[in-house]
């Protein structure tokens, strides 16, 4: 369960770290292998960083709709794709 990191740019993302982002293009799938787990705002399980994510093995929740307005960087999450479901297990601010 890595911290995540809301990412609006690339390359604020670390290795490990869960992607959290309003929305991906073709242009992001270089980034995801770097992702442990994936979580976007908008788009369906057919969407292109969906696919890409699943063929990776890495969990992938699409369709949050305000993901990256609840989320935290520093939070711990749970990321469930086989069920669609995003857990926030402990708050950024409870993470010391």
């Amino acid at each position: 369960m890595p911290l995540i990191a809301i990412a609006d740019e690339g390359d604020q993302l670390q290795t490990g770290e869960i992607l959290v982002t309003t929305v991906t293009n073709v242009w992001w799938t270089p980034l995801l292998p770097r992702a442990a787990e994936v979580v976007i705002d908008v788009g369906t399980p057919l969407s292109h960083a969906a696919i890409v994510a699943r063929k990776l093995g890495i969990p992938v929740v699409v369709g949050c709709g305000n993901a990256t307005m609840r989320l935290h960087t520093g939070d711990r999450l749970r990321v469930n794709g086989g069920q669609g479901t995003v857990e926030v297990l402990k708050a950024a601010d409870a993470a010391t």
